[in-house]
């Protein structure tokens, strides 16, 4: 008789010898794993409740946000300082989640190839980012970023700005019925470039 009897139920090598099994297990184990991280963090007051001061993007603010996106900014510049001493001392006091509540989707990441942008809000005047976004070597040389000139001349498209707050609204952004109905004449003949310095000059200006 055999000493080699195979036994019935789960095992390492029945395990990993299915690839069926396998998949199935990882998927489990990753699942749970991602619920114990990440559902906490909507019933922490640090994650969930706005910073001091903060207020939602006005009508041009949230217009210059969907420039931002549009334009692909967010491939080379993150919107988030870590905790650590060389990033707090070149670009100012560390992300918190407060600041980003009304974010969606955020701007955090790793992405780096320009400068983190999270402290940017009034570190330069509007004029040096309009001249900076028209052509950025007219202020910087050495630059690598591409300019931007049609924003001068393109305008913001007022129309779609309530039904953009109103969707935000349904997601937790507390906007009031008030400034949904003001936000096309809020923004009506402004460019897209005044839209993206507004909301550019918003950025980090509530926790310093």
């Amino acid at each position: 008789m055999s000493n080699h009897d195979t036994k019935s139920g789960f095992s390492h090598e029945k395990i990993e010898t299915s690839n069926f099994l396998m998949i199935v297990l990882i998927l489990v184990t990753v699942a749970f794993g991602g619920l114990v991280e990440i559902v906490p963090l909507f019933f922490q007051k640090s994650t969930t409740e706005p910073i001091a001061g903060l207020q939602p993007y006005t009508s041009l603010q949230l217009a210059g946000r969907d420039i931002y996106t549009r334009e692909g900014c967010y491939n080379c510049h993150s919107q988030m300082i870590r905790p650590f001493r060389a990033e707090t001392l070149r670009y100012g006091h560390y992300s918190v989640a407060g600041e980003s509540v009304y974010d969606h989707p955020f701007q955090w990441g790793s992405k780096r190839t320009g400068p983190d942008l999270a402290r940017v809000g009034g570190k330069y005047s509007d004029e040096w980012q309009r001249i900076h976004l028209i052509n950025p070597r007219d202020l910087v040389p050495e630059s690598i970023m591409p300019a931007y000139p049609w924003l001068e001349k393109d305008l913001v498209d007022a129309e779609v700005m309530p039904a953009h707050m109103k969707a935000l609204r349904t997601v937790g952004v507390p906007y009031t019925d008030a400034d949904i109905a003001g936000a096309t004449e809020a923004v009506k003949g402004k460019t897209e470039l005044e839209a993206l310095i507004a909301y550019l000059q918003v950025l980090g200006i509530h926790l310093k």
